[in-house]
């Protein structure tokens, strides 16, 4: 099949949607099991996702204007899939679906079971489940809500002509809100007058409180979410993050899941917008300009360095720098592929880049889904001191080269050189010295540390988990710990060594065509973890169909995939058609034996008919 032009869907056995089953059980249904019979009569939409996953927290804001327009008629599923051990935690899932403010019912499932009966490959993966309980569609990565949504509609006229639509309430039901000061903080910045300012996460607000960390001096934002300018009990946030403080007094806003930078003035409480246009950034944006005109994808963190104010821009896998002095923005440093590559700045490759702090000469950062420790040097060269790839990660002391970090989320520059590392889904306070290359361990059984502030001698850390900070004295001597390694509990797929067939799947949504006005409208990369498992089909192409050759003498490692689909409205009558981006990432374990497949599906949006 030639992806890049796609034949017309033909009609296929129509496949029952398998139960959902999990051992962690149901949440957001006031305790009650969910099965797919009592939602026979509802369009169903599943979402696998995994909430160190920031493409899967993209679907969830993708989903709630479908999920609120077809209040009475769809009703969506999250199926919680875990990468992480700490992701495996019943608890961390509790505190995930209230941290990202998901209102559908999520069935937790830490060992997989849904997951491996849906054969699903990727984070995310969308399911749409007809009234009638057969599979209708499946699309892997994020964009895709627009898809979904026709789909949605097609199937409501469908099912009311046929009778078997069920309009009213669905499962969902909220939980008790939580009466604490703060709820998920994540970053938290020292003010010049000794106060410290914290990002409300999950409330949508920026919080002062006085130097005990405890007392609320003042809240900016009015809790709601939005994206709006305006006084500190107007101003609108959406999950913001990172803070910076500029030479001016004001304070850089990292407004997340706004896409956007924005300003306080500590002074006013006034609130505006410095870059992005709340819009999120897709392949073939411009990468640079001004700051106000050009599109972001969930910046995470900030700080000062080298006079610009560097993004860890989540969403993408890069860093990108706001100028002040000339009101731009643009990229810094990465190619917006998923992995751990050092060198040059405009080749070096990150993984969700989530916190940075800067000295003097390095700009150091936490790549949170390779749980690697890199620096940036001022000339834009990049190095990593602790990780070694997307999927090895635990708890573990000593040389960084044996080290181990576990989906660290912030980074703090200590006095002596050294640096702190808030090792999230370890719950610790880690410790690297560049000067002796070990790695120590400060303090333990802080519950999901995002990021941490020196206050004199003390270092006060943002427990994102237990909504609170906690001020902890800097020790002489770091703690030893047992170590604990993990690798990802993926399976891998076993595939023959020699030439190996890779297809992405992509079929045009119903009413759309490829792109083609203005060349191809499709892009596949592939790359590989060692690099020596691909003698031939590495590198990027247009076409969805490549045929790779494996290496018979390297036995295991992972493929890189990166697939890009252009559809427009297919409507000549329209003169100016709306276009969408569909797009995924896949990070696929292989193992390579005599009797393994010659073939690799990958499915980037397909439908049953």
């Amino acid at each position: 099949m030639n992806d890049s032009a796609p034949a017309p869907a033909t009609r296929r056995v129509r496949v029952r949607a398998p139960e959902l089953i999990g051992k962690g059980g149901w949440l957001n249904t006031g305790g009650k099991d969910v099965t797919l019979a009592e939602l026979r009569g509802k369009c169903v939409v599943v979402d696998f996702w995994t909430f160190c996953c920031i493409n899967c927290l993209h679907v969830l804001d993708e989903l709630r204007e479908l999920e609120e327009k077809h209040r009475d008629t769809v009703v969506i599923i999250g199926v919680h899939s875990p990468k992480f051990v700490h992701e495996a935690e019943h608890q961390a899932v509790v505190d995930a679906v209230e941290r990202y403010g998901v209102e559908h019912p999520v069935l937790d499932d830490p060992e997989l079971d849904t997951w491996k009966q849906y054969a699903v490959r990727a984070w995310p993966t969308l399911v749409v489940i007809d009234p009638e309980g057969y599979v209708v569609a499946q699309h892997a990565g994020e964009g895709h809500a627009h898809a979904i949504a026709r789909l949605v509609e097609e199937l409501e006229t469908e099912h009311e002509a046929k009778g078997t639509l069920r309009r009213g309430d669905g499962p969902y039901v909220a939980p008790e809100p939580e009466p604490t000061v703060l709820r998920f903080p994540g970053k938290a910045l020292a003010l010049p007058n000794g106060n410290l300012l914290v990002s409300d996460t999950t409330r949508h607000q920026l919080v002062e409180l006085a130097e005990d960390g405890e007392s609320v001096i003042r809240r900016i934002g009015s809790g709601a979410r939005g994206f709006v300018d305006g006084t500190a009990a107007e101003a609108g946030f959406s999950e913001p993050q990172g803070l910076a403080l500029l030479d001016d007094g004001t304070v850089v806003v990292a407004d997340t899941v706004n896409h956007a930078l924005r300003r306080l003035d500590l002074a006013s409480g006034e609130v505006t917008t410095l870059a992005g246009t709340g819009r999120q950034w897709w392949q073939g944006s411009p990468t640079s300009g001004p700051a106000r005109e050009v599109d972001l994808s969930s910046p995470w963190d900030v700080a000062v360095f080298g006079g610009r104010v560097w993004i860890a821009m989540a969403g993408v896998h890069q860093l990108w720098a706001y100028d002040p002095a000339r009101g731009t923005v643009g990229v810094a440093a990465g190619t917006t592929n998923e992995g751990l590559v050092d060198g040059p700045a405009e080749e070096a490759w990150f993984a969700q880049p989530s916190g940075l702090a800067a000295t003097a000469d390095r700009l150091w950062l936490a790549d949170s889904e390779t749980s690697a420790l890199r620096w940036v040097d001022l000339d834009g060269t990049v190095h990593t001191a602790v990780g070694t790839g997307l999927f090895d990660f635990g708890h573990r002391d000593g040389p960084a080269g044996q080290a181990l970090l576990q989906h660290p989320l912030g980074v703090t520059a200590l006095p002596d050189g050294s640096v702190a590392v808030s090792d999230t889904y370890n719950h610790a306070l880690r410790r690297y010295d560049p000067a002796t290359g070990e790695v120590t361990t400060l303090a333990t059984d802080v519950r999901e540390p995002s990021d941490a502030v020196l206050v004199g001698d003390d270092i006060v850390v943002v427990e994102s988990a237990r909504h609170r900070l906690t001020r902890l004295r800097l020790p002489e001597e770091a703690v030893r710990v047992e170590a604990v390694a993990h690798h990802t509990r993926r399976a891998a797929t076993e595939v023959a060594p020699g030439e190996l067939r890779l297809d992405v799947i992509f079929q045009a949504p119903a009413g759309q065509k490829l792109d083609t006005r203005y060349g191809p409208s499709t892009r596949l990369l592939v790359s590989s973890t060692p690099p020596g498992l691909l003698r031939g089909g590495e590198g990027a192409g247009t076409d969805l169909s490549r045929v790779l050759e494996l290496d018979p003498a390297v036995p295991e490692g992972v493929l890189h995939v990166s697939a890009m689909a252009a559809s427009c409205d297919d409507d000549p009558a329209n003169e100016y058609p709306a276009c969408h981006v569909h797009q995924q990432d896949w990070g696929v374990p292989v193992r390579l034996t005599a009797s393994g497949t010659d073939r690799l599906p990958l499915v980037l949006a397909g439908m049953d008919e």
